[in-house]
């Protein structure tokens, strides 16, 4: 039987472990991931949040481990995404006095357009609350936190944040905390997890760690991964630093090839940045992940990203990253960060061209203009892929290009 997990006094973990998911929309989840739940005993039954449609039976197993399903009398949905809502006409079927609690408007809408007009909801607006018994939730907005319908739930009685997708990783284990899982591996899933779902309105996350800022909690649980309780203070901290998209002096080179030539003009890359004292990270793209190289985009000043020409284009490979990117670009473009279009050619430098122009679309400055090559790798042209880098690092301690 499936076991509900008691992270405070009466309030308990009643979510789902998905070992086996790997991609979550284009994002690999090599470490699968969890939909969490709770579940709040108090005079009134009250439960936060659901799970995948696949994941119900697991979430009313572990309910009824502690309390009969049908006592549950509100069930809070912060989210509408079906990873968090899906599972709410189980949870109706099994408790059909709920009353379902959801933002005002967009979430009552979202929640509506999936599930009908059958259930009984409450619409509540940012800073409104609702008394349980002995406890009041308190519920504030956090719009575009992915979603236009995000809120985050607060109950004071117990210093718990629950906060929806913000302070999430998709990490499944059979761990449920902070502390018991270790920083090191929660943070560096909680940064890929920014990176690839919440880094483009970092805008509004700022907004919302305002409005949260007066707020006394000393756990955060979020709807994915595991729950905050030792090092709250951290995530706060990588959040405040994340969202300023403040980059660090640090460079990723990012390529595919063909017959070696951008490759080589990739590794040359690498060694003048090295050369300029410059950390750099260096990804072929035939064996890494987009995702996982969003997580490093997440801290890079340059980015630096190269393709050959084929078929009078891009290469494919360079294609999807580059319309990744800019699905995962910040609206304002990314100030104090810089593009570095490269490539090699045979007759037509369209390969490279094509990456500066969507690097450019990404909202990245380019002030060490793009960088080609004819035909294969020599000596002299290796030479002066290096003088491209180190006369660009010039110009952008100059102070050229410094707005996007």
């Amino acid at each position: 039987m499936l076991r509900a997990i008691e992270i405070k006094p009466d309030v308990y973990w009643v979510g789902g472990i998905d070992w086996n998911e790997r991609n979550f929309h284009g994002y690999t989840t090599d470490r699968g991931s969890t939909y969490n739940a709770y579940l709040i005993l108090d005079e009134h039954v009250t439960l936060i949040d659901t799970c995948k449609p696949s994941f119900a039976d697991d979430l009313l197993e572990r309910i009824a481990d502690i309390i009969d399903p049908s006592k549950i009398e509100y069930v809070i949905s912060n989210h509408v995404e079906q990873d968090h809502s899906g599972a709410i006409p189980a949870i109706m079927k099994a408790a059909p006095n709920a009353t379902i609690v959801t933002s005002a408007p967009h979430g009552e809408k979202g929640l509506r357009a999936h599930y009908g007009d059958d259930y009984r909801y409450l619409a509540v607006k940012s800073g409104e609350s609702l008394c349980i018994g002995k406890r009041t939730l308190t519920f504030t907005a956090t719009v575009m936190v992915h979603w236009p319908d995000n809120m985050v739930t607060y109950s004071a009685y117990d210093k718990i944040l629950f906060s929806n997708d913000a302070f999430g990783q998709h990490f499944a284990s059979s761990k449920h905390f902070d502390d018991e899982v270790g920083l090191p591996e929660v943070l560096a899933q909680a940064k890929k997890y920014y990176a690839n779902i919440v880094m483009p309105y970092s805008r509004h996350v700022v907004k919302a760690l305002g409005a949260l800022s007066g707020v006394d909690f000393d756990m955060i649980a979020p709807s994915h991964g595991v729950v905050w309780r030792s090092h709250v203070a951290e995530i706060l901290e990588e959040y405040q630093k994340w969202s300023s998209l403040e980059p660090e002096d640090y460079a990723i080179v990012v390529y595919d090839s063909m017959w070696h030539t951008t490759e080589a003009m990739a590794h040359q890359m690498v060694e003048a940045f090295i050369e300029a004292g410059i950390s750099t990270r260096l990804f072929d793209l035939k064996v890494n992940h987009i995702s996982d190289i969003m997580t490093e985009v997440l801290s890079a000043r340059y980015i630096a990203v190269g393709s050959p020409t084929l078929n009078n284009g891009m290469m494919p490979t360079v294609a999807a990253f580059l319309w990744y990117l800019k699905g995962l670009s910040p609206k304002g473009g990314w100030k104090g960060r810089f593009g570095i279009p490269f490539g090699s050619y045979g007759w037509g430098q369209n390969g490279p061209e094509e990456v500066a122009k969507l690097l450019d679309t990404c909202g990245l400055a380019l002030p060490f203009g793009t960088i080609t090559h004819q035909w294969t790798e020599d000596e002299e042209g290796l030479e002066a892929v290096d003088a491209a880098i180190l006369a660009g690092l010039e110009r952008v301690a100059a102070g050229e290009g410094a707005e996007s």
